[in-house]
């Protein structure tokens, strides 16, 4: 079961793994639209963030995965599914959480957690010595996770928290010293908390976040270097590429500051930092989580309007905020 979330893969080599790995069919299934609805817009509405700045494109994806892999399982009648998820990676408790919680009765295998696959390196040996084809090079066996929302990357080098990433880690990214010279202004409209308009035009939730995944990594917009906690307790060097994520998270943040009250905004502050804790150590699923969602759809009634952004060389400024909510009222905020 494949899910495509934007990552781009090469459907001719999924097809081969999985007949290689004893398959008797692969599903693929483009589920970009929900979720970029469901899921990508419900951590912006809420400005999920983890860590030091963290926006969650894996862990958001995950619960959407396995959401389909128990559609699956239902619809052909099976009992039992597996992953691939390695036992120290926080993916294989996200995997476990959100199926057991979709359906207790299935019954999940962890060959990577339950053979004797103890690393990447060993999981890469296993695949090539059973003709199973990869598009990873072993010299350099970073792991890649991407979607729409972001790039994520550990492994290897990156495992040395001294030294400085190698830019060919990079995929959807320039370097800022690479980006123009000249200052990039634009705007993003909002309507309830979700992005529908860039620079006065409507683009569909897919051309919004592909245009600017585009315009942000041209700019070196949404790199994230940083120490994450991980799940099970251990401690991890995480590189990260979120280009769009990125400056959806700073508009959508510079507009709740202009149309809620002191006391909605730190309150949501409250309320985004345990929201983030959920999808990281996958609660998607949970009824805290759907509790919070009824707090923060309440809470985007007004955010409603446009931000002014400027973007130049990994930098996002806001320059301007307008929307018919406003709290700013020039009779009694301002000085004259």
């Amino acid at each position: 079961m494949v899910t495509d979330l934007g990552q781009v893969d090469d459907k001719d080599l999924l097809y081969k793994r999985a007949i290689a790995a004893g398959a008797s069919n692969i599903y693929i299934e483009d589920v970009r639209e929900e979720f970029i609805q469901d899921y990508i817009f419900s951590a912006l509405k809420a400005n999920a963030l983890y860590g030091e700045g963290y926006l969650l494109s894996t862990a958001l994806s995950r619960p959407l995965i396995a959401k389909k892999i128990v559609e699956r399982a239902k619809s052909e009648g099976i009992d039992t599914v597996a992953h691939g998820c390695t036992r120290k990676g926080n993916d294989r408790i996200r995997f476990r959480e959100s199926i057991s919680a979709l359906n207790p009765t299935l019954n999940i295998l962890e060959p990577a957690c339950e053979w004797e696959i103890k690393d990447r390196n060993k999981a890469i040996g296993y695949a090539l010595n059973h003709g199973i084809p990869l598009s990873i090079d072993k010299r350099r066996p970073y792991s890649i996770d991407n979607n729409l929302w972001g790039v994520s990357i550990e492994g290897e080098a990156l495992e040395d928290t001294v030294k400085e990433p190698p830019e060919d880690i990079y995929k959807i990214t320039v370097s800022p010293r690479e980006a123009p010279d000249n200052e990039l202004y634009m705007e993003i409209g909002f309507e309830k908390g979700i992005p529908v308009k860039i620079n006065g035009k409507f683009l569909s939730p897919i051309e919004m976040i592909n245009k600017l995944n585009k315009i942000g990594g041209l700019n070196g917009i949404g790199r994230i270097d940083m120490i994450e906690d991980r799940i099970i307790g251990l401690k991890s060097r995480e590189i990260y590429e979120a280009p769009a994520a990125t400056i959806l998270y700073k508009t959508h943040k510079a507009l709740e500051s202009l149309v809620l009250s002191k006391d909605m905004l730190h309150l949501n502050e409250m309320f985004s930092f345990k929201y983030a804790e959920l999808i990281y150590t996958g609660k998607w699923h949970s009824p805290l989580k759907k509790t919070l969602d009824a707090f923060i759809e309440k809470s985007q009634e007004k955010v409603t309007g446009k931000v002014k952004i400027k973007l130049y060389k990994g930098n996002i400024v806001v320059i301007g905020r307008k929307s018919k909510y406003s709290l700013c009222h020039e009779r009694f905020s301002f000085y004259r």
